[in-house]
C-alpha cells in the first residue's frame, strides 16, 4: 500500500475495492486493538525508472497502511514479500504461522506473496475487500477488467493456496481485548 498506488488511482486507473483503503485501515486498527503482531512489506524496485522506490515520495506508504512505532518493515525488490526479505525467518522467529494478507496489488504482489507463504508452509488467508486491484492489459490486446483481474486472482489462490475472505470475518475472528 504504497502512495503510488493512490497516484494511480486518483489518476483515473480503473481499480477494484475502492473502500480497500478504509477496509485496511480497519483491519490494522482491529489486529492492533487485539495485540496480534502487524508486519509490513514494501517495493523497492531497484530500477531507476520505477515510481515503487522508498527514496520517492510515491514509494511511501499510504495513511491507511502507515507503520507505527515497534512494527516490522520489510523492503522487497521483486513480487514476492518472501524473497531476499527475511520475512520468513522473522515470522518464524515470532512463532507466526498463519497469516491475514491485505495490500496491493492483488495480482502481482499479493498474489506472489501468498503462494509463497502457502509453499513454506504458512496458514494464508487473504482478505478479498482489503486488495487493491487495478485493470491491465490482456496479453492479445485490450484490458481486463479490474473486478475480473480480482477474481481471477482470488478464485486462484482460494483454489489452492489459501482462504479468501471479506474483512468484517476476519474482525469477528480477531480476540476479544480484555
Amino acid at each position: 500500500m504504497q502512495m503510488e498506488m493512490a497516484n494511480a488511482t486518483a489518476a483515473g486507473r480503473p481499480r477494484a475495492n475502492p473502500d480497500a483503503e478504509d477496509n485496511i485501515a480497519q483491519l490494522l486498527a482491529g489486529f492492533r486493538g487485539a495485540g496480534l503482531p502487524v508486519l509490513h512489506v514494501m517495493h523497492d524496485d531497484p530500477r531507476a525508472e520505477s515510481k515503487f522506490r522508498r527514496d520517492l515520495p510515491s514509494g511511501q506508504p499510504m495513511p491507511c497502511a502507515a507503520p507505527q512505532e515497534g512494527e516490522a518493515v520489510f523492503w522487497k525488490t521483486g513480487s514476492s514479500g518472501f524473497v531476499g526479505t527475511g520475512l520468513a525467518e522473522a515470522l518464524q522467529a515470532r512463532g507466526i504461522r498463519n497469516l491475514v494478507i491485505v495490500g496491493g496489488v492483488a495480482a502481482f504482489c499479493v498474489n506472489s506473496t501468498a503462494r509463497s507463504a502457502a509453499n513454506l508452509g504458512f496458514g494464508v488467508s487473504v482478505v478479498e475487500d482489503a486488495l487493491i486491484a487495478f485493470a491491465m492489459p490482456a496479453r492479445k490486446g485490450g484490458d481486463l477488467d479490474a473486478a475480473v483481474v480480482l477474481e481471477v486472482t482470488l478464485s486462484a489462490l482460494a483454489a489452492g493456496f489459501g482462504e479468501v475472505l471479506p474483512s468484517q470475518e476476519v474482525l469477528a475472528r480477531l480476540p476479544a481485548v480484555v
